[in-house]
């Protein structure tokens, strides 16, 4: 049975959203302040703000507040906790795949 794991569902719920995944994209290039975010984006401030809250429950992003001014930044280990898991799956595919051709390579010599 596969080990569950709350936060990596959260994490990949959170990115299931196309304009959540463009918003960890920009912030992966660096810090960005809400207003910097929303740039992009033809969405109301506080449709933003939803997508943002999305990302901080998900533990992908945190962001703090100085003033008025409320700034995002991306939360590495969550982000690689869920890289490690895409790349477990590829590299078990990847085994399966090889033992495939290997198995067709066989079979073509046979013959």
């Amino acid at each position: 049975m596969a080990k569950y794991s709350p936060d990596l569902d959260r994490a990949f719920s959170a990115l299931a959203d196309p304009t959540r995944r463009a918003i960890v994209s920009t912030l992966c290039e660096g810090p960005k302040s809400v207003s910097e975010l929303s740039e992009p984006f033809d969405l109301a401030l506080p449709s933003l703000l939803k997508h943002v809250r999305v990302l901080e429950e998900s533990g992908l992003i945190s962001s703090e507040k100085a003033g008025r001014v409320r700034t995002c930044r991306i939360e590495r280990e969550a982000l690689q906790a869920a890289e490690a898991w895409i790349h477990q799956h590829v590299a078990a595919w990847e085994g399966r795949l090889d033992r495939m051709e290997a198995h067709i390579e066989r079979m073509k010599r046979k013959h």
